[in-house]
């Protein structure tokens, strides 16, 4: 047996052993639902929305109460008047804990009340195994499971969807600068391949951002949060529903100087959405979602420069104005209806994207994608067993328009390439959960993909480099999912997932052919996953072990001039083990009674060991690009009147490689802060929040590259001490 194999069964036997530790623990308790979420937010005081649709309530259907004893009756869509086309917090948490795997909801009232939330690490920040650090304004590099350590710009290996819609490029890049915190009300997280009930298939998986509707509580809103480094946003929502219409808006503009030179930027967001209900099986919703941000870049820098002088930008991004600059637009249609036992969604959607984009060079890219779904769920009882089947098509199309020109001092030059860059993607799915006994499912699913890739070459002056491929992949999953009791689930799953290389994916180098793909293969990966995780009025948990196997993984195998070129690596191993907690560790300290106050824990903890697998090169040497140990933590004083108080942590208690060879690492850093407010789910909430209070010098992230040396610019500092605050009001 490998010395990889036995580390790997070592770490799966260890977090089993933890799960049904901490689980027999706390067997006794009682409550119903089982959100697998560790953030405690505070409850909305308002109900869901009143008004009824047209044709009255909505038909009633019956629903399973969470316990083994009634788990062989379906699942439905619950009564209240909302959103068909939206679920609720409440039903999103229901299904996505019938997933035998690693996933998460976050609640935006988790994040929005009680934090400045102007990136995705807000939103992620207690959610384990997923590491995000901002790099300069929105941009952030953001990896589950070791997924896209190889990407120094853009997202890869985790698929993004807002509202269940695809948001990624049709070639599979991914960015967080047209993410908006403010305009969601929950974000789901689902980790590897338990993404399938998207169709979705990457090592990563995927994260979903679910805006509300016109029916759903406190849909007015306004707010304003300022701060250190020139922050300022003001953001406003409206919405409502009259009979068979109902409608949402939200927009917000923000601007800061940067805490870092050549970092200043602005950004106005919006998104809408109208619905109409047929009938109460029957709703169409249409989408808009509009973005133009302007933001300047101050580059990676050495790792003295990075400790020693945070605030100083890279020279050559000054020289040349290095920015990036978006417009985007992306209007879609979802309509679901409802049969009985039987849910069928179906959608559309089209986006326009215009990247200006002086770097290196000055990129100019007009970006349009295009495409469709279609999604069946059925849950009713076979020969008296309950089944759901989930079976779907998507189809995601596009077409890059590029130039690439000389960057004259922020300015276009001569036009140095240019082409036309064409992805279709057709991928089919069926994933079905059988339950064997009322409380024990077996899931079975497949995913099959089938992609094409295409170059025009329009400027052939350096030879015509225009090249075609197409890839057809199948990936099979397995697992079982056993309610254990109304509060506690356990899982394990094996599951396959292939990563399609996209248009960035490695270009140039004397080993690297340009024409596209005909070098580059598909990553593919096998995962093997155990956990549990459950819900106690008290105690909330989740545990997660899992080991992925991969060949052909997308990493930096060579570079030319301080670039990272992706080609593929033999054998790779990624594992790690996941944990969240969210314990009332002192309860009725101050208020005693029916509703006491808390001290209230929270904890996010990440192990990542990423490894290649007897290389040829680099032999079984560190993966580059993530810690070993990464902790959140958080502990706040909550007073029934909505009141919190405490403070935070982050901690990466080792420092991590930069390059293959590990020749270079970061630097190992734990970083502290406070936060204040009130938030008790009413409509009035306001917060105070300070961050790196001890002002520490630490490296946030970095860029991977295969051999580094001291004097590599892969380096992106974190924030000096900074003071957040803001103020909401809804109704």
């Amino acid at each position: 047996m490998s010395f990889a194999s036995m580390q790997a069964r070592r770490l799966l036997l260890a977090s089993a052993a933890a799960c049904f530790s901490v689980s027999f623990a706390h067997a006794q308790a009682t409550q119903s639902h089982l959100p697998p979420v560790t953030v405690d937010a505070p409850q909305q005081k308002r109900a869901a929305a009143t008004r009824p649709p047209v044709g009255g309530a909505r038909s009633t259907r019956a629903s399973r109460a969470r316990n083994p004893a009634a788990a062989t009756q379906p699942v439905h869509t619950a009564t209240a008047p909302g959103a068909l086309t939206v679920p609720t917090v409440q039903q999103a948490l229901r299904d996505i804990q019938q997933t035998p795997g690693g996933v998460a909801i976050v609640p935006a009232e988790a994040y929005r009340n009680s934090s400045v939330a102007n990136t995705i690490k807000d939103v992620l920040d207690y959610v384990p195994g997923v590491f995000a650090q901002p790099k300069w304004g929105d941009d952030t590099r953001l990896s589950i499971r070791g997924s896209g350590l190889s990407r120094n710009f853009h997202l890869r290996g985790v698929q993004l969807y807002m509202d269940g819609i695809p948001i990624n490029t049709a070639d599979g890049y991914g960015d967080f600068q047209e993410i908006d915190p403010t305009a969601y009300k929950y974000v789901e997280v689902y980790k590897g391949a338990n993404a399938l009930r998207f169709g979705a298939n990457a090592l990563g998986g995927a994260i979903n951002f679910v805006t509300p509707t016109g029916r759903d509580p406190f849909v007015n809103s306004a707010s304003v949060d300022v701060g250190a480094f020139g922050y300022r946003r003001f953001q406003a929502s409206v919405g409502s529903a009259n009979g068979s219409w109902d409608g949402f808006f939200t927009a917000s503009n923000q601007a800061a100087d940067g805490f870092r030179d050549h970092s200043d930027g602005h950004a106005t967001r919006a998104s809408g959405n109208v619905g109409y209900q047929f009938s109460p099986d029957f709703e169409t919703r249409f989408y808009l979602n509009a973005n133009e941000v302007r933001q300047r870049i101050p580059g990676s820098v050495s790792r003295t420069s990075a400790l020693t002088s945070p605030e100083t930008a890279a020279v050559n991004n000054i020289a040349q104005d290095q920015q990036r600059n978006i417009d985007t637009v992306r209007i879609a249609n979802k309509t679901t209806f409802r049969f009985d036992d039987t849910t069928v969604d179906i959608g559309v959607f089209g986006l326009d994207r215009h990247l200006m984009h002086p770097i290196f060079q000055w990129l100019d890219y007009k970006y349009v994608d295009y495409g469709g779904f279609g999604r069946i769920t059925d849950d009713r009882l076979i020969g008296g067993y309950r089944n759901r089947l989930i079976a779907g098509i998507n189809v995601i199309n596009g077409r890059i328009d590029n130039q690439q020109f000389a960057n004259i001092g922020g300015q276009k030059g001569a036009l140095l390439s240019s082409s036309v860059d064409r992805s279709k993607n057709t991928s089919i799915y069926v994933e079905d959960s059988f339950y064997v006994l009322p409380s024990v499912a077996v899931i079975g699913g497949t995913q099959f993909l089938y992609a094409t890739r295409d170059r025009w070459d329009r400027y052939l002056s350096d030879g015509d480099q225009s090249g075609a491929t197409s890839f057809a992949l199948w990936s099979p999953k397995g697992g079982l999912l056993w309610d254990i009791d109304p509060t506690w689930q356990a899982f394990a799953n094996i599951s396959r997932s292939a990563e399609v290389p996209s248009f960035g994916e490695s270009s140039s180098g004397p080993n690297i052919p340009f024409i596209p793909f005909t070098s580059i293969r598909p990553q593919r990966a096998t995962t093997y996953e155990i956990g549990t995780r459950g819900r106690r009025p008290d105690f909330t948990w989740e545990l997660t072990g899992y080991r992925a196997e991969i060949r052909d993984e997308l990493l930096c195998l060579y570079s030319a001039f301080g670039n990272c070129n992706v080609t593929n690596a033999d054998r790779t191993v990624h594992q790690g083990i996941e944990a969240g907690v969210g314990a009332a560790i002192v309860r009725g300290l101050l208020a005693p009674g029916d509703k006491p106050d808390k001290i209230w824990l929270n904890l996010a903890y990440t192990l990542n060991d990423f490894r290649f697998d007897r290389d040829a090169i680099f032999g079984n040497n560190i993966l580059p690009g993530a810690p070993r140990h990464f902790l959140r933590a958080e502990v706040l004083y909550k007073h029934p009147t909505g009141f919190y108080l405490g403070p935070n942590v982050e901690w990466v208690p080792r420092a991590y490689y930069v390059d293959s060879a590990n020749t270079l690492m970061t630097e190992a850093y734990a970083i502290w802060g406070l936060k204040a407010g009130f938030d008790n789910g009413g409509p009035y909430s306001g917060y105070i929040e300070a961050r790196n209070i001890a002002n520490t010098a630490y490296i946030a992230s970095s860029s991977i590259i295969d051999k580094a040396t001291a004097a590599s610019p892969l380096f992106e500092p974190g924030t000096g001490r900074a003071v957040y605050a803001g103020l909401r009001v809804r109704w």
